[in-house]
């Protein structure tokens, strides 16, 4: 975050609370706010019952201005994807695979598509779609899993087809399918990629028409691979949980190079992901915990590793200097 002018220590009972909204429906979701506005997915109760929704409040009074339906209602806990705000559009995944883009400002419905009846998609495993759509320019790019499609793109403005990525070869690790992951650029080997963590490991596509271009599995499990991956240059740093750890790979146009791995006994990232800050990678570390954990980009070598004071896994977001945790439990961490 670029957020200034932080509380560099904070007062016993935590820092003073502004305002809390009570309007944002049930559901794993986090927050995005743009121009203003908060936007998050929710499930609420209506007449017909509980339906899943775009929610949108107002910033400065906390009151929401208009919700759009995105699909049923999921039982596991709610919508788990956060809403990607960009070019007066939002666009936002459902966890039974519905796909809105919608107008920031009013809420009214663009688009919509569907993983599994437009593409033939699959999750890897029970706990549904999770991914936050990657907006880049006039491209949208999401993880149907299916087997002719296991990333697509899409025109941002009209949701037709650009291209769709077939499944490649991978490794004998980890599960068919799209993981929990979001999709991430990166240029290397002088070729634009997106790179996505998949059921079965690590991919990356050419940007241009969706090739596969490598793949890399050993980091991967059978069960849920969720972070998102951390790219610097031709780096790609990813971990995951179940006993599987984590791996920095050097990728080119071509492969993708092992350069460190960490076993699980050193680092997994089970939820809440991780962040790149001057060299430095932070995130939790442990299965269903989130135990303050700093490794060194360019080595892989663990740094610094803390217990941590909360229950759970742990969200992590860096500002202003400071490295703020949020766990599962409720309790956050300065």
């Amino acid at each position: 975050s670029r957020e200034t002018g932080l509380l560099k220590s904070w007062p016993e009972g935590g820092p003073k609370l502004l305002w809390r909204v009570e309007a944002m429906g049930r559901g794993y979701s986090g927050v995005v706010v743009s121009q203003g506005r908060v936007y998050t997915l929710g499930d609420l109760r209506t007449q017909d019952g509980e339906r899943q929704f775009l929610i949108c409040v107002d910033l400065a009074t906390q009151k929401r201005l208009w919700t759009t339906p995105l699909g049923p209602a999921y039982g596991d806990g709610g919508p788990r994807c956060t809403p990607t705000v960009a070019g007066g559009r939002v666009y936002a995944m459902g966890p039974e695979g519905d796909l809105l883009c919608a107008d920031a400002r009013t809420g009214a419905a663009i688009w919509r598509k569907h993983m599994q009846r437009d593409f033939g998609g699959r999750m890897m495993s029970g706990w549904a779609y999770s991914e936050s759509p990657l907006v880049d320019g006039d491209v949208v790019v999401v993880t149907p899993g299916g087997r002719d499609s296991l990333l697509v793109a899409l025109n941002a403005r009209t949701g037709d087809i650009l291209w769709k990525t077939p499944t490649p070869a991978f490794g004998s690790q980890g599960s068919d399918g799209a993981g929990y992951s979001s999709a991430v650029i990166a240029n290397a080997g002088g070729v634009k990629q997106y790179v996505q963590l998949v059921g079965r490991g690590l991919v990356g596509v050419n940007a241009r028409d969706g090739r596969p271009l490598w793949t890399y599995s050993r980091m991967a499990n059978g069960t849920a691979n969720i972070s998102t991956p951390i790219v610097a240059g031709d780096l790609v740093f990813a971990s995951t949980a179940y006993g599987a750890g984590a791996a920095l790979v050097r990728i080119s146009a071509t492969e993708a190079k092992e350069v460190s791995f960490l076993s699980s006994s050193e680092f997994q990232n089970h939820h809440g992901g991780m962040v790149l800050v001057n060299g430095y990678i932070y995130g939790g570390h442990g299965q269903n915990a989130g135990h303050p954990t700093c490794i060194e980009l360019q080595s892989g070598r663990v740094v610094w590793k803390e217990r941590g004071p909360g229950g759970g896994s742990a969200a992590v977001l860096f500002a202003e200097g400071n490295l703020y945790f949020r766990y599962e439990d409720g309790t956050v961490a300065l």
